[in-house]
């Protein structure tokens, strides 16, 4: 192990099968262990409109910072509700208590689309993508979060086509969020007709 705090960095000697036959040579890997995690797009097909947040991280400030990056996103982000899996916690469990938590939306009905790796080259983390039928909050749906978890979330409400435009635009950047929304993208038709 190279270090265990809030996360976790662990440090491997491996080496693999090559595409040409044979055993690559031994290397050294650092893989961050930051855990695994859940995230929903979710939608109300009575008021048409997807339930998203926004929130402020601080790993989007720091990459913000790089000079190719300058003002290429805010460190604002709209994204997906999501959370990180406990070790007593399914998956289904844990995103319907961030549903709660992060929009104030009571998941009704859970499909899961499918578990994404985020950054494999260096993080051992997975994502577990889903998509829930919610009634969306009232009135854009306010503000959310945890305290002790310094969580200051905003809920927005908006059509399948505004997110889409915003989509285009570059206005979202988080991996997960684009992953879900452009799956719900590629199938909505389908979708709106089962709701």
């Amino acid at each position: 192990m190279g270090y265990a705090g809030y996360f976790r960095l662990d440090v491997y000697r491996l080496r693999h099968r090559l595409y040409a036959g044979g055993w690559g040579v031994p290397m050294r890997r650092e893989i961050f262990d930051r855990g695994h995690a859940v995230a929903a797009v979710l939608y109300d097909p009575q008021a048409d409109v997807l339930v998203l947040i926004e929130q402020f991280r601080t790993g989007a400030l720091v990459a913000a910072q790089q000079p190719h990056l300058t003002a290429a996103f805010s460190p604002w982000l709209i994204e997906i509700v999501a959370g990180i899996i406990d070790h007593d916690e399914t998956p289904e469990e844990v995103i319907c208590r961030e549903a709660v938590e992060e929009a104030g939306c009571v998941v009704r009905e859970l499909r899961t689309i499918l578990p994404i790796l985020t950054t494999p080259g260096g993080s051992s983390e997975t994502v577990v993508l889903f998509y829930g039928l919610v009634d969306a909050p009232p009135c854009g749906g306010g503000l959310h979060g945890l305290d002790e978890e310094h969580e200051d979330i905003r809920v927005i409400t908006a059509s399948p086509d505004e997110v889409w435009r915003w989509m285009d635009e570059g206005r979202i950047v988080n991996g997960p969020a684009l992953v879900g929304l452009q799956w719900f993208r590629i199938h909505e038709q389908a979708l709106r007709t089962k709701a």
